[in-house]
């Protein structure tokens, strides 16, 4: 028998694919970005992307938290009406609500070209969309 993984290792590993899933978003983007938007492009793409992680590394602190006080995730397989639909609900409107506080102030501070920025950060967050489902489900 394996000993289930500790929840804060989990967590550091869900943050390093996180970090994986976002630096490889932007070196994919890369040089489009420049093609089509120039220089000036290239840090909203950055900041996009760096949205697009943090809001995930939020999103995943309920089933990190969830996992660290010992509630029992639902058996894999099992109808979602015995998961815990409020807390995943909560997680992901704890991550959409951080991509708008962060997105917004971005775009507001004015150091960032508007529509590489918007669609950077849209990209950013489905970059991260399969990772942050997939540690959710384990995690609650």
């Amino acid at each position: 028998m394996t000993r289930p993984a500790q929840p804060t290792a989990e967590y550091l590993r869900f943050l390093a694919w996180a970090v994986t899933v976002g630096v490889a978003t932007a070196l994919l983007g890369y040089a489009p970005t420049r093609r089509l938007g120039g220089e000036g492009a290239l840090p909203a793409m950055i900041a996009g992307c760096a949205i697009g992680f943090v809001a995930s590394a939020v999103g995943a602190l309920p089933a990190a938290l969830s996992r660290r006080s010992g509630r029992a995730a639902p058996l894999p397989g099992a109808p979602l009406s015995g998961a815990p639909l409020p807390g995943i609900l909560g997680a992901m409107v704890l991550r959409l609500a951080t991509v708008l506080v962060l997105g917004l102030s971005a775009g507001l501070s004015g150091w960032f070209a508007s529509r590489p920025l918007l669609l950077w950060i849209a990209l950013g967050y489905v970059a991260q969309l399969a990772l942050d489902t997939r540690y959710a489900i384990r995690g609650f």
